[in-house]
C-alpha cells in the first residue's frame, strides 16, 4: 500500500544546516529529508561555492538518492531565493511548495536588493568574505525575538558560517508560472524579514495561501508542534491525480 504522506523536503536558511529542523522532523508522520546546502553537514564545500544552481542541484539531488518521486518542497528564509531554481529541476515532481518566512525577491532581483540601504552598504564593504557564525548578540536580534533562553541556546549551537552567493544572486522566478499549489507561513514576529513585507514576496511566489503563525523567525524551534501539524496535512493533502 502507498505511503499516505507525501514526502516533505525541508530546506534550511542562511547560517543553518538541516539540523534547524530537528524538532519538526521527530513530529512528522510521513517521509522527510531535511537537506544540508552545500558548505555544511554532509556536503562540505567553500562557501564560495553555494550559488542558487548549486543549491538547487544539491537539493534535486539529495531527493534523487533518498529515492522520492513527488515531494512537498518546504524552504525556510534565504532558501526562497533558491527553491524556484529547485522547482524548475524537479518539475511536476512538487505537487506542493511551502514558503516559509521566505525571502523571494522580484524577478531579476537579489536578496541583497530587498535590503534596507544601510545593510546593502555593510554587505557591499565585505562583499566576497564568507560570513562567520553570528556573534550571540546579533544572533539573538535576527532570530531570537520569541526564543526562550533553552530554545535559543539549541538555536546558537546550530548555526554554522555562512557565504555570501546566494544574498547576491538576482534569482529566476520563471518556474513558479507552473500552476502548483503553494502556500506562505508568514510570521508574525519576526525581526528579520517584515511580516509586511513577507506578503509582498509571497506575491512574488505567486498564489500562495497565507498562513500565520504567532512566531518569530525560526518558527521551526518555537513553535515545531504547529509547523509540523500544517506540514503533516499538507503532506497528506498533496496527491498526483489520476492520469
Amino acid at each position: 500500500m502507498p505511503d499516505p504522506f507525501t514526502p516533505l523536503v525541508l530546506v534550511h536558511g542562511g547560517s543553518f544546516a538541516g539540523s534547524c529542523w530537528d524538532l519538526v522532523v521527530t513530529r512528522l508522520r510521513g517521509p522527510v529529508l531535511a537537506v544540508d546546502l552545500p558548505g555544511r553537514g554532509v556536503h562540505p564545500a567553500p562557501l564560495d561555492s553555494l550559488t542558487i544552481a548549486a543549491a538547487a542541484e544539491s537539493v534535486a539531488a539529495d531527493i534523487d538518492a533518498a529515492g522520492f518521486d513527488d515531494v512537498v518542497l518546504v524552504g525556510h528564509s534565504l532558501a526562497g531565493c533558491s527553491m524556484p531554481t529547485t522547482i524548475g529541476l524537479l518539475g511536476d515532481r512538487v505537487l506542493h511548495a511551502v514558503f516559509v518566512a521566505c525571502t523571494v525577491p522580484e524577478n531579476g532581483k537579489s536578496c541583497l536588493d530587498t535590503l534596507p540601504s544601510e545593510v546593502k552598504a555593510m554587505v557591499r564593504e565585505d562583499i566576497r568574505t564568507p560570513v562567520g557564525v553570528l556573534d550571540e548578540a546579533s544572533a539573538k536580534a535576527f532570530f531570537g525575538s520569541d526564543l526562550d533562553q533553552e530554545q535559543f541556546k539549541w538555536c546558537r549551537e546550530r548555526m554554522v558560517p555562512e557565504g555570501l552567493d546566494l544574498v547576491l544572486e538576482p534569482v529566476d522566478l520563471t518556474p513558479l508560472r507552473s500552476p502548483f499549489p503553494r502556500t506562505w507561513v508568514r510570521t508574525l514576529r519576526d525581526a528579520i524579514i517584515d511580516p509586511e513585507d513577507q506578503l509582498r514576496y509571497a506575491e512574488n511566489a505567486g498564489n500562495c495561501e497565507i498562513i500565520d503563525m504567532d512566531a518569530g523567525h525560526m518558527c521551526m524551534i518555537s513553535k515545531p508542534a504547529e509547523l509540523a501539524t500544517l506540514l503533516n496535512e499538507l503532506a497528506a493533502s498533496s496527491r498526483r491525480s489520476p492520469a
